[in-house]
């Protein structure tokens, strides 16, 4: 199976001077763990995960006063669609991250998280019989 067939296309984008209550209420609306950052002008794409506000919130930092660009990840590690979630977890293993941004021709096409590559691995659950 490849990352295109468990991304999730739906992927929440923010800027920069977003602040970590903004970014983590979008996050929170559209349930998900993760938002690209796009940043034009300085570092491209990254990434802010739950992990990243979790942290910042647990060393007493404000969330209405700090901004997405100073807890975001830009030394991201992409996916292709084309990558096999083998691929996928071995990236997310090794670099001891959750998320990867897909990438399509050099724009966010996606977001594939453990626990999408857990969706496509884990069979079904089957009713227990009554």
């Amino acid at each position: 199976m490849l990352v295109r067939d468990a991304m999730s296309t739906v992927v929440l984008t923010i800027g920069p001077a977003h602040t970590l209550r903004k970014a983590s209420a979008l996050m929170a609306t559209r349930r998900v763990g993760a938002a690209v950052v796009l940043d034009p002008d300085g570092t491209g794409i990254g990434i802010l995960t739950e992990r990243d506000i979790l942290n910042s919130v647990g060393l007493g930092q404000n969330p209405d006063t700090e901004r997405a660009h100073a807890h975001t990840t830009t030394d991201v590690v992409f996916a292709a669609p084309t990558w096999t979630l083998e691929e996928a977890a071995r990236a997310m293993a090794h670099g001891g991250f959750r998320h990867l941004i897909v990438l399509d021709h050099g724009e966010p096409a996606g977001i594939v998280s453990v626990r999408d590559i857990i969706r496509c691995w884990a069979p079904l659950r089957q009713p227990t019989p009554a």
